[in-house]
């Protein structure tokens, strides 16, 4: 292989704590800055449509949940696989599982475009709209519907960029598409007046040239994986190694569409349209902090999967610990600022009191487990990056059916709207006590291989 390819073999040489740094920084950044895009998006929807606008914001979260879920299903598990197969110096395996999450992400990708715009208003009642927010959500999602396909082939193409030794690039990609979504936004929202629609029409667009980028990397026959006509042909092994390994990110966001379905109407009988609002303000701001997390297991999933294929399991049990111990970091300073400035942060989304009190309360809840958060999710992703699709799932899973299901179902009977809140902190525990359980178990099959 020429040096010019040789991206992948650093992952089972180099010391640990500084590959982490330099295969997270960039997903940490390109995170935060699509994070950042998402906080920016929700201000200038509640402040340049109307405050009701982020209810219906709020309302299309379990579809964009349920598109994000097949998205997940096939990046996830395709990046993962593409990791193990350059772990075991297969190349031509490797490609063929890029070929793979391109033809499964088009067809994917218009299943769920389809049936989403034939089933819209039924699916959003579903999902807690009212008459005065269901307008705001059929104009934001029937333009993401629309370019479905684009947001798959995306996602998973990034997964792909990222697991085959480009992190730097995957940033750079993932950070154009959020500056330019982010110019577009207030350009289409105030100037255009296109309200939320400019929002949703924005994203796409802002995809769209990030797609563009990652086909060219990867129509170069020089990298080391690229796209091949005779690859371009799904292969029922390959097919069914995605679906295995991005079995848990799948689960997680279907069981998240479920989660919020439920939240969604358990806010709108004990709160109404303010409290959904109030609730996608404190998720859009809790995802800024998840989202550094979330980059810093992307960047320890392609480390953890390779050193895993080369049965390299010393340095599998490093990079955990060490994402561990900075996820712990991200969430404490998480936890000490949003439970010290509630009301200053909420007000940024909305000038209207009464969504900022209800959404100011929320936080300081929601928040409370947040410091034991980061354990959590580094464990899923790191049952995940392993190929352990099973375990990953039952984790990911649990925390939503087993825990936090059942607690939205019952708190509100006792707490009122503030049952609905305390159902996130207590799931939250009872997740990552059962990671504890699930983590000690696999540590001591690795260690009676070593």
């Amino acid at each position: 292989m020429s040096a010019k390819n040789n991206a992948p073999n650093e992952m089972g040489t180099a010391e640990i704590g500084k590959l982490l740094i330099s295969y997270a920084l960039p997903s940490i950044a390109a995170q935060m800055v699509s994070s950042i895009y998402n906080v920016v998006d929700s201000i200038f929807i509640g402040r340049g449509v109307e405050p009701l606008a982020i209810a219906g914001f709020g309302i299309t979260l379990p579809l964009m949940n349920l598109a994000t879920a097949f998205g997940a299903l096939v990046g996830a598990g395709g990046g993962t696989l593409i990791s193990i197969k350059l772990g075991q110096k297969d190349k031509d395996g490797a490609n063929h599982v890029l070929g793979n999450v391109v033809v499964m992400n088009i067809v994917i990708g218009l299943l769920v475009m389809l049936t989403g715009l034939l089933f819209m208003d039924k699916i959003l009642v579903l999902f807690g709209a009212s008459d005065d927010t269901i307008s705001f959500a059929r104009d934001f999602m029937e333009v993401i519907l629309f370019g479905n396909v684009i947001t798959h082939l995306y996602f998973g193409l990034l997964c792909a960029l990222r697991s085959s030794g480009f992190p730097q690039k995957a940033m750079m990609i993932t950070m154009l598409s959020v500056v330019v979504n982010i110019l577009l936004c207030p350009l289409f929202i105030f100037v255009f007046k296109l309200g939320i629609r400019g929002a949703a029409l924005a994203t796409v667009i802002a995809q769209s040239f990030g797609l563009l980028i990652l086909i060219r990397h990867f129509a170069d026959k020089e990298k080391y994986i690229s796209f091949h006509s005779k690859f371009l042909r799904l292969k029922a092994d390959i097919v069914k190694g995605i679906v295995s390994v991005g079995l848990s990110p799948f689960m997680m966001n279907i069981c998240a569409c479920l989660v919020v379905i439920i939240i969604n109407n358990q806010l709108k009988i004990y709160g109404g349209d303010y409290a959904i609002g109030a609730y996608g303000i404190v998720n859009k701001m809790l995802m800024l902090f998840a989202m550094l997390v979330l980059g810093l297991n992307q960047g320890m999933l392609p480390i953890a999967g390779y050193n895993f294929g080369a049965k390299k399991y010393d340095r599998v049990r490093e990079v955990f610990k060490k994402a561990v111990f900075y996820a712990t970091v991200v969430m404490i300073s998480a936890f000490a600022v949003c439970e010290l400035f509630p009301h200053a942060i909420c007000s940024i989304f909305t000038d209207d009191d009464n969504m900022t009190d209800i959404s100011a309360n929320a936080m300081r809840i929601v928040i409370v487990a947040f410091p034991v958060v980061g354990f959590q999710m580094v464990a899923s992703n790191f049952f995940q990056s392993i190929g352990k699709a099973l375990t990953a799932a039952i984790l990911s899973t649990t925390r939503q059916l087993l825990f936090l299901l059942p607690a939205l179902l019952v708190l509100p009977g006792f707490f009122s709207l503030n049952g609905v809140w305390y159902s996130m902190p207590f799931s939250d525990v009872m997740s990552t006590i059962l990671a504890v359980f699930l983590l000690r178990r696999q540590w001591k099959k690795l260690k009676a291989i070593d």
